[in-house]
């Protein structure tokens, strides 16, 4: 994630809880009753950032003729994943009411204006805003639309109902998360089962995440979600699925989600139907009733354990971890997928666990196991495992499961959340399409890297010269004032003489620099035109590209050492002359700070692009070389600390665990050469906000019980 988007992460937390401070401080309802209202708007939101993207999308075809000129449709938006919105319903419109306006009201209409156009939705979308200060409503609507929430994209909206919860400390947020499941974490169970067609099941649906991440992956092929897919899911919470609905119908979605209890109850009827199911369910559960499951035909490996509560005297079952395993198998027809999350503890529990785990290897069913570190959910600090199956395995690969220990691969959003990137995703996935034999997807991931590093080095020139620009200014200002200072009769060789050598030290570095930049612009411009003369589609190829990159990357990461010296060496000199001015009455008179001090804020804004867009062809390039080095024939390999294809004999050997550190070893300690400070400060930086953060917001809720008491 580059320093932009993380920024930008920040900034919609930071909205999101200057809201929710609003409403702590200004209404009178609780917590369960201002939630829902909260969440309404917030549904507004996205669906107003869909519709607009949508409708530029649409017209941009009619002006160029793609489609006819008439008046817009449902279908039309629901073909580019949005919601035509009702105008009362519409987010600037609701904007542009004059401040004296009922905004409750109009929230109101706003809602029942969209349920009259999606019947999907009657009944389901937020209408308590009676409880509210108009002045209130109107503030909270134009904090949800600042710049960050109006350009937000991907599954936000379950992401913003996770952390609404998680601030207010409220009961679902204690509920294990099984309400939402982070974006990346799905993105990878999508990525390894593939849900491409018939019927697609999530059990523990929460807010509907699973299905938003599989249209994407359906709409990236090139296919249409509604005519490949029909989703299901169930739910036990009846305000979740409210959730689930709204997330569905702002997506441009639509699905068959029932209030349910999956650990009783198959609604849909789907038992050995499913073509893919997929869920975070809830870890650990002991609470189950071991007479109402223990003929479930959903259960074919039996009951995975039994113990008797001392106060009810019932028998429950003992953890219902096995009981989500297998009801996900049993879910699958004969070709069937299934990805979910798991707690860690799962992949080696013992006694009765260990029994329908070995019965569920000896299937030959498991697939694909990835282990997750932990700080990956917002509710949640422990680590987890990413099971998957496949009844559909060819034959040649039932007898192994593979195995890929992800835990030290991550990227850091804030001090306690972590994701994977685009990249890293993408890198995961590819080592299946290894496993699974389809190299060509592997090389087409690094083809497709390389043509990101011609991207990237096409706009590195303006990005340097941009901040060249910038630092000529500043020169400019330095020699006027060295200029100006000779016809100083008092001021003597000596005392200029620092600044003499700090202009010098520019000077010089600046012309080593401009030689440098040059002559590696020149280079980069011939790897672009080597790289589309002959694209490097094999093996070969793509390690020669690699290869003739390398010295390009070194080269790369020193002109930024360069320019950030350049802006190092500038700003000295314009201290060295404000000290000069401020010693030197004479001086001073000829000392323009608006040229000097204060045009050093903009050389740093344009040292960080360059320096950024350099970085950007050197990561790519990186991708590069973290596939070709593990996998250097672009065949799959056991790579230490990594992955390794597992037999069944072996995992018998290893008490049935499916835990992938157990079989894929430590990787070999190595020296990071790439070492980013810069990155390290950032994530210090991080560190050090979320800090002060949460001491201020500690201070301000003791001052605010000191004020209870007193």
């Amino acid at each position: 994630m580059t320093g932009n988007a993380l920024h930008n992460i920040e900034q919609i937390e930071a909205s999101l809880w200057e809201a929710a401070d609003q409403l702590r401080s200004n209404s009178k309802l609780t917590s369960s009753e201002y939630v829902m209202p909260v969440l309404g708007i917030i549904f507004l939101r996205h669906a107003a950032n869909r519709y607009y993207v949508a409708k530029a999308a649409i017209e941009a075809d009619q002006a160029a003729g793609r489609m006819p000129k008439r008046s817009l449709i449902q279908a039309d938006f629901k073909k580019r994943r949005a919601m035509l919105l009702p105008r009362e319903a519409q987010f600037d419109e609701l904007l542009r009411l004059p401040k004296d306006a009922n905004f409750g009201a109009a929230l109101v209409g706003a809602m029942h204006a969209i349920e009259a156009e999606f019947p999907s939705l009657a009944g389901q979308l937020p209408r308590d805003y009676d409880g509210f200060d108009p002045a209130l409503l109107e503030n909270l609507l134009r904090i949800f639309d600042s710049e960050a929430l109006r350009t937000a994209s991907g599954d936000v909206f379950g992401r913003i109902y996770e952390y609404f919860l998680m601030k207010f400390a409220m009961q679902g947020a204690q509920d294990n998360g099984e309400f939402f499941t982070p974006p990346s974490l799905v993105q990878t169970i999508v990525n390894v089962i593939e849900p491409d067609h018939g019927i697609v099941f999530d059990p523990a649906c929460g807010s509907g995440g699973m299905f938003v991440q599989s249209s994407h992956f359906i709409e990236d092929q090139g296919q249409d979600t509604s005519h490949r897919v029909t989703f299901y899911g169930q739910e036990k919470t009846g305000t979740t699925i409210r959730l689930a609905k709204m997330n569905l119908a702002v997506h441009g979605l639509e699905g068959d989600i029932r209030e349910a209890n999956t650990f009783y109850e198959d609604v849909h009827s789907l038992y050995g139907r499913c073509d893919f199911a997929m869920a975070n369910p809830p870890f650990n559960v002991d609470m189950v009733d071991a007479s109402r499951v223990s003929s479930d035909c959903r259960l074919p490996f039996g009951l995975p354990g039994i113990t008797k509560n001392k106060q009810t005297k019932k028998e429950t079952v003992s953890n219902g971890n096995y009981l989500w395993i297998s009801y996900f198998w049993s879910y699958l027809n004969e070709r069937g997928r299934a990805g979910f999350v798991m707690s860690s503890q799962a992949s080696s529990a013992g006694h009765g666990e260990a029994t329908v785990r070995r019965k569920l290897v000896e299937t030959g069913d498991v697939d694909v196991m990835i282990a997750i570190r932990s700080n990956f959910f917002y509710t949640r600090t422990v680590p987890c495992e990413l099971w998957h199956l496949d009844r559909g395995k060819p034959e040649e690969r039932r007898d192994q499961v593979l195995m890929i220990d992800a835990r030290n691969v991550y990227r850091k959003v804030t001090r306690k959340i972590y994701d994977f990137s685009p990249e890293q995703l993408a890198n995961l996935t590819a080592i299946v399409w290894l496993y699974r034999g389809q190299q060509h997807r592997f090389l087409d991931l690094v083809a497709g890297y390389v043509d990101r590093i011609g991207d990237e080095i096409a706009l590195i020139e303006d990005a340097v010269l941009a901040f060249e620009e910038r630092l000529v200014e500043i020169e400019d200002g330095l020699k006027a004032f060295a200029d100006g200072i000779r016809a100083i009769a008092d001021i003597d060789e000596a005392q200029r003489q620092p600044l003499i050598d700090a202009f010098t030290e520019l000077t010089e570095a600046e012309s080593a620099y401009e030689t440098d930049r040059a002559s590696l612009l020149d280079a980069l411009a011939a790897f672009v035109a080597m790289t589309a003369r002959t694209p490097p589609t094999s093996n070969g190829d793509q390690h020669a590209a690699r290869h003739t990159f390398t010295p390009l990357a070194e080269r790369v990461k020193g002109l930024v050492k360069q320019i950030d010296l350049l802006y190092k060496l500038a700003a000295r000199a314009a201290q060295l002359v404000q000290d000069f001015a401020g010693a030197h009455e004479a001086a001073a008179a000829i000392y323009d700070r608006r040229i000097l001090s204060r045009a050093l804020k903009p050389l740093d804004a344009e040292r960080k692009t360059a320096v950024e867009q350099l970085k950007l062809a050197a990561y790519f390039y990186r991708q590069v070389v973290w596939l070709q080095e593990r996998f250097p024939d672009a065949e799959f390999v056991a790579v230490p600390g990594l992955c390794k294809a597992v037999t069944r004999a072996e995992i018998a050997a290893a008490d049935w665990s499916l835990t992938p550190g157990r079989y894929v070893g430590v990787a070999p300690t190595e020296e990071d050469e790439d070492f980013d400070f810069e990155q390290t400060l950032r994530d210090i930086h991080i560190e050090l906000a979320d800090l002060n953060r949460e001491a201020a917001e500690l201070a301000a809720r003791i001052q605010a019980n000191l004020e209870d008491i007193l």
